[in-house]
C-alpha cells in the first residue's frame, strides 16, 4: 500500500500565498502618521536616490554604489518591475499628501509560495530621529502579513549595527541569532543579527 505521502497523486502543499497577488494590484499608499506615509517611487524622486548613494551612514551599512539621476530612474523603474515580478515591494517614506521622499522601506526577496521575504530601510538625516524607521516597519508587516498573506518576514544586519537592532526589536521582530561572517563591507567581513517575525507574533503597542 502506497503512503500519502509518497503516492504520485498526492496534492503538492499549496503556496502561502496565490500567484498574482501582487501583479493584478497596484502599490498602494499607507498611510504612517498626519505628516508622514508611504508611497511607490517616482521618477522625480531620483534625486534622493542620487542623495542616499552619497550618504556615508547609508553608504556604509547598506552598500549602494554610486548613481546618476539617470541611473536613478533606472532604478525606480526597476522597483516597479519587480513588483509586477513579485520580487520586491518598496517605498518611498515622504511626507504625508505625496511630499518629499527622505527615505527607502519595503521587502525584497519576496517568495509567495513559501510566503516569506526580507525587510530593507534606510532614511536620509532629514528622516531620521522621528521613529519613522519603526512605524514604517511596523506598518508595511502589517500590510505584508494581514493584507497579503505572508507568514514569516526577516531583518538582518550588521551586529555593529545597534540602531538597525533597535529598529527590528521596537518593530517586533525578535532575534533569532548571529549569522557568523555573514556579510562584506567595506571594513571587512561583519556578522549579522538576524530577527523575524511570523504570523501570529504580538504587534507592538503605538509608539
Amino acid at each position: 500500500m502506497t503512503s500519502p505521502a509518497s503516492s504520485p497523486t498526492a496534492s503538492p502543499i499549496p503556496p502561502v500565498v496565490p500567484a498574482g497577488r501582487l501583479r493584478d494590484s497596484e502599490q498602494p499608499t499607507l498611510a504612517l502618521s498626519t505628516d508622514a506615509e508611504l508611497r511607490p517611487w517616482r521618477p522625480a524622486d531620483a534625486q534622493v536616490l542620487v542623495a542616499a548613494c552619497q550618504d556615508p551612514d547609508i553608504v556604509h551599512w547598506n552598500r549602494p554604489a554610486r548613481i546618476s539621476p539617470d541611473g536613478a530612474r533606472d532604478k525606480i523603474a526597476h522597483w516597479h518591475r519587480r513588483w509586477h515580478d513579485e520580487q520586491a515591494a518598496i517605498w518611498a517614506v515622504a511626507g504625508a499628501g505625496g511630499g518629499a521622499a527622505v527615505g527607502l522601506a519595503g521587502i525584497g526577496d519576496i517568495d509567495l509560495r513559501g510566503g516569506s521575504a526580507e525587510f530593507l530601510y534606510w532614511l536620509l538625516p532629514a528622516g531620521r530621529g522621528r521613529g519613522l524607521a519603526v512605524s514604517a516597519t511596523v506598518r508595511i508587516s502589517r500590510w505584508a502579513m494581514d493584507e497579503l498573506g505572508l507568514h514569516r518576514l526577516r531583518i538582518s544586519h550588521s551586529v555593529a549595527n545597534p540602531a538597525s537592532c533597535r529598529v527590528a526589536e521596537r518593530a517586533g521582530f525578535r532575534l533569532e541569532g548571529t549569522m557568523r561572517s555573514a556579510l562584506l563591507h567595506a571594513d571587512g567581513w561583519h556578522d549579522e543579527h538576524l530577527h523575524a517575525r511570523v504570523a501570529g507574533d504580538d504587534w507592538p503597542d503605538p509608539a
